[in-house]
């Protein structure tokens, strides 16, 4: 149902550098960019994430509540991603681990604040 969602980034270049990283560990890379937007997913693939400088020209904050999921293949990969996130200067929201039977999570803030968990469900 969801098509893609977008976060809003005040640095372009330092955000691309940190999602370029985390799809790349998620088997996808950029599928479009300008000088104020970035994509990445794959074309007629599921949904995507893109960054963006404000299309108003106002500083981007983050939304209180909004968060994005990134779908992965197994409790392995949701480890791979959330400690490569910290890595990248991410700050940890709730370590990776069963949330409740079935759902295993690590959750995490980008550079600009924006949170995302990376999760599987089994």
């Amino acid at each position: 149902m969801i098509g893609y969602v977008t976060l809003g980034t005040n640095d372009l270049p330092r955000a691309a550098a940190f999602y370029d990283k985390i799809a790349g560990a998620l088997g996808v890379s950029r599928m479009m960019e300008n000088d104020s937007f970035i994509a990445w997913g794959t074309p007629g693939g599921g949904a995507g994430i893109g960054l963006t400088k404000p299309f108003d020209g106002n500083t981007a904050t983050i939304g209180n509540g909004v968060m994005v999921a990134l779908e992965c293949k197994d409790r392995a990969q949701v480890d791979e991603i959330y400690n490569l996130a910290l890595s990248l200067g991410a700050k940890c929201e709730g370590p990776a681990g069963e949330r409740w039977p079935g759902f295993y999570a690590g959750y995490f803030r980008d550079p600009d604040g924006n949170k995302l968990n990376a999760f599987v469900m089994s």
